[in-house]
């Protein structure tokens, strides 16, 4: 009898574990990736950006700095430079990981609605957003930079729609609902 007892509280115990270590709760995390098509040639320049400022090593990245500009401006903001995905939707405690693989820096920031970011020419006559406002002089944007090859976590949002946008290039866009 204390056989057969030992046995079947082994198997019970068997059971709560493989429950325990398989629950649905547990934390987990998504990435976004930030990609851009900047041609370093251009964007580098001194007349442009300055020496350094473009990275871009990818095959094809020829967006020129000029053509950044007269897109944008044009209300048609090159495609190439995007969030991916453009929605996401997370469990509550999801960690979400935004990584630049780009060839410039990037924002992943949260704002209220979609907008214009700091640098006007850039917002295709869209107004500038509160949260995107002042640019890098204010830390609460400088918190949300992530240079080429970096990356940016976000953490505890709470459920229901989030929207991020880069600051500088903002119709790099995505929603993230949390369920």
């Amino acid at each position: 009898m204390t056989n057969t007892l030992m046995k079947i509280s082994l198997v019970i115990c068997c059971f709560l574990f493989a429950g325990w270590t398989d629950r649905d709760d547990a934390p987990s995390t998504a990435q976004v990736v930030a990609l851009d098509e900047c041609d370093p040639a251009t964007f580098n320049a001194p007349m442009a950006v300055g020496p350094d400022f473009c990275k871009n090593v990818a095959v094809g990245a020829s967006t020129t700095f000029s053509e950044l500009f007269r897109k944008a401006a044009d209300g048609h903001p090159d495609s190439n430079w995007d969030f991916e995905p453009d929605a996401l939707t997370v469990k509550k405690g999801t960690t979400i990981t935004a990584v630049n693989q780009g060839g410039e820096p990037h924002t992943f920031t949260e704002v209220t609605k979609f907008g214009g970011g700091f640098i006007g020419p850039l917002n295709g006559g869209e107004e500038t957003v509160s949260e995107c406002a002042g640019g890098f002089s204010r830390v609460a944007v400088a918190k949300t930079r992530i240079l080429q090859g970096s990356q940016l976590q976000v953490t505890g949002l709470p459920k229901g729609e989030h929207f991020f946008q880069c600051c500088i290039h903002p119709w790099m866009r995505m929603k993230v609902e949390v369920k």
